[in-house]
């Protein structure tokens, strides 16, 4: 086999085998698949302060604003009535809201009969602190928001306090 010929029919299989993966890529959706931090995010469960646990997949195919806070962070007491008027803004729209408290559930209820919250409120504990590092805030710092979108995929993150029209304007996108 000569050189000229050898390189035609490696050129030749690699373009067969890029014929093969864009067929493959076309039948899937033009969607790539999800990574496994968001995968690994939807496929947990939460403690709800009612003593329920709350599975995160309920949500999934909507846009969804999660908060990670904690009953003693002040920028986290904050922001939340914000994010509560997002959500009762927004809720129309198709988006939902979870806050995920980094705290024991007697103080959150504490806190909650003072501040209500129209949307759902789950436990994270102490190992709310490693998830949000494993979600991409590398500092553990609280409060920590991060949007999901339709897709399941993370869309958006914030460390440090979220206002109103910063939430507004991720809606309106």
């Amino acid at each position: 086999m000569t050189p000229l010929s050898r390189r035609l029919l490696l050129a030749g299989a690699g373009l067969g085998a890029a014929a093969l993966g864009a067929t493959y890529a076309w039948r899937q959706g033009s969607k790539p698949p999800p990574s496994a931090v968001a995968e690994a995010f939807w496929a947990r469960r939460f403690a709800g302060l009612d003593g329920v646990e709350l599975d995160v997949a309920r949500w999934r195919g909507q846009p969804l604003l999660v908060n990670f806070w904690a009953t003693w962070c002040p920028p986290c007491v904050k922001e939340l009535p914000e994010i509560n008027q997002f959500y009762g803004e927004a809720r129309g729209k198709g988006w939902q809201v979870l806050g995920l408290a980094i705290d024991q559930a007697e103080p959150v209820k504490a806190f909650l009969k003072k501040t209500p919250l129209d949307f759902p409120i789950a436990l994270a504990g102490a190992q709310g602190l490693s998830l949000v590092r494993e979600l991409g805030n590398a500092a553990g710092g609280l409060p920590f928001s991060l949007v999901f979108d339709e897709r399941g995929e993370i869309s958006w993150r914030r460390l440090g306090v979220t206002h109103l029209q910063e939430l507004r304007a991720l809606a309106s996108t």
